[in-house]
């Protein structure tokens, strides 16, 4: 890479309001990379990865920005680094940003596989999916230009004024800021970590139709369907004792589906799920049917409003725009730490990709997993293949199996993969 910058003055934007509590809170246990991977049927060409990553920057200029501090608040500066794709090496999910210059993401590649790793701060799960999905058409379109040459653009034209608008921003409202509310300690899974912070990665691969349909037969969505049995198989390795505290799956909601916005950058807001063991049935009916009502409680404009603005209150307070960054930093740290106590577990459901019909007999699966300090489930389907990815710090795999093993004892056929 190099940042050879011509003499025109650089552009810059400050990190938009999720983005900010990334950078105090990143480490080596948790480095707030993600990754969103495509595995093709035929083995990576370096060199056509390459060009394909070079035109996929001409669309995504947004990609091209640094992390740099100031006084008061983390931005985001224009680079002219050039990013060189490379054969894997690194274990998934390692340090992209920890203080030095350098772009936000990585693409690298293995075998048939694609992989695109991002720091949280510049973009959400969103942006991310564009900006594969343009990396992989771009690349079968220079690999194989006789069937994709019908294939004309990516789907994701917006201008970089739109893509680097700070959504956060723009639909931020004093007027209708939400309450602030104390939740209860939930529980939190425990054991014997990995060793040199790796994840423990498991993957269920299913068939997205079974698996739809089964969720419907509960009445419920994918999302709602997977978190359920999540549940219950935490609630399978807690003791007595813990039962006392609720269990808490915590949820990305994409803002864009509630409000306009082709920001590029992060607009996402959580919705947590909370269940009570103790007190309740545990049953897998009762379970779906209190997260429907959770959901349907929280998923609406007025709350996530709401809590958009309850969030923005605090950067745009006055007094705190004039406290130093290092005071800053130590304050959200201890914000972040205190909200990790409410909450369990996450679910994150990136959706079903859709690509160019003439893109199908080149490309297997899509695949997304995330670095956490607790226990993850991204869920990504592509055609008939869905993705279930656990990512753990932990040693023991028992409640990865107690999941896995729901679906085949309802008849959904599951094939586990995980890394060494």
């Amino acid at each position: 890479m190099n940042d050879s910058a011509p003499k025109a003055r650089k552009k810059w934007y400050r990190l938009d309001n999720a983005a900010k509590i990334f950078p105090p809170t990143s480490s080596k246990s948790d480095t707030k990379v993600f990754r969103f991977a495509c595995e093709l049927r035929e083995n990576i060409d370096e060199e056509t990865l390459q060009t394909a990553l070079n035109q996929t920057l001409d669309d995504f200029p947004g990609f091209r920005y640094i992390l740099k501090h100031g006084m008061f608040w983390y931005y985001l500066e224009q680079s002219y680094i050039r990013p060189v794709v490379r054969e894997e090496t690194a274990p998934p999910c390692s340090t992209v940003y920890l203080g030095r210059k350098a772009l936000l993401f990585e693409v690298t590649w293995y075998k048939k596989r694609i992989n695109l790793e991002v720091y949280h701060a510049l973009t959400d799960g969103t942006g991310a999916m564009q900006f594969l999905k343009a990396l992989v058409t771009y690349y079968l379109k220079t690999a194989h230009p006789d069937v994709m040459a019908s294939v004309v653009n990516i789907d994701y034209e917006t201008s970089e004024t739109q893509q680097m608008t700070d959504s956060f921003d723009k639909y931020y409202d004093k007027s209708k800021e939400a309450d602030s509310l104390k939740n209860p300690a939930a529980y939190q899974i425990k054991g014997v970590k990995q060793t040199e912070w790796r994840l423990k990665i498991i993957e269920g691969n299913v068939p997205t139709e079974a698996i739809l349909n089964t969720a419907r037969e509960f009445g419920a969505t994918a999302t709602v369907f997977v978190t359920a049995l999540f549940m219950r198989a935490i609630y399978g390795e807690m003791s007595v004792n813990d039962r006392k505290k609720p269990v808490v799956i915590s949820i990305p909601v994409n803002l864009r589906n509630y409000f306009a916005s082709e920001s590029a950058r992060n607009f996402f807001s959580l919705v947590d799920i909370k269940y009570d063991f103790k007190n309740n049935s545990g049953t897998l009916e009762d379970i779906i049917k209190h997260a429907k009502e959770c959901l349907s409680e929280h998923l609406n404009e007025e709350y996530l409003q709401a809590r958009l603005n309850k969030f923005l209150s605090f950067e745009r307070n006055y007094f705190v725009r004039l406290v130093p960054l290092a005071i800053k930093n130590l304050y959200m740290s201890a914000a972040y730490s205190a909200a990790a106590r409410e909450v369990t577990a996450s679910v994150s459901n990136v959706g079903r990709v859709i690509m160019p019909g003439e893109a199908r007999e080149y490309i297997e699966l899509f695949d997304v997993f995330t670095s956490t300090e607790k226990l993850q489930i991204c869920i990504c389907s592509y055609e008939d293949n869905m993705n279930i990815s656990f990512t753990s710090p932990f040693v023991s795999t028992d409640i990865q199996r107690s999941f896995f093993r729901q679906l085949t004892q309802m008849g959904i056929p599951v094939k586990i993969s995980a890394n060494e």
